[in-house]
């Protein structure tokens, strides 16, 4: 099982299965939700230990569709982790145990603060990937 948390230990998860992909997304949104390396998971591999009901979901305006997860008490951004699809993405920092997961992808690296240099050989993509 890969264990994950929020800050605080108020909201505790695991994972059956390592994740099908790592990637990191750029843009201010992700920036500003401090989740922007995330982990894709599969609905039945996801196992709540506790503190669901600790998860409150952002819901943005339009045009942006997709909702953010964090931990009622610390705030920890925790992805998509409340989602109905099949697969969704969770943020990376919030796993506890290692994983050999690497990033595959970058998205929207037209919006990447100066500051920021990608390191690795992971594709890239100015906005969403193809």
């Amino acid at each position: 099982m890969i264990e994950g948390s929020c800050y605080c230990g108020a909201v505790k998860f695991a994972l059956k299965a390592e994740p099908s992909m790592m990637g990191t997304c750029h843009c201010s949104r992700c920036r500003k939700a401090g989740a922007s390396t995330i982990i894709f998971v599969k609905r039945d591999d996801l196992f709540w230990h506790q503190g669901r009901d600790n998860v409150a979901l952002y819901h943005p305006e339009p045009p942006h569709k997709y909702g953010r997860c964090f931990c009622k008490s610390c705030g920890t951004s925790l992805g998509e982790i409340l989602s109905d699809e099949e697969t969704f993405p969770i943020a990376a920092h919030a796993i506890d145990t290692p994983m050999v997961i690497r990033n595959q992808f970058h998205e929207h690296v037209a919006d990447k603060p100066d500051w920021y240099e990608i390191a690795d050989q992971a594709g890239q993509s100015e906005g969403d990937p193809a």
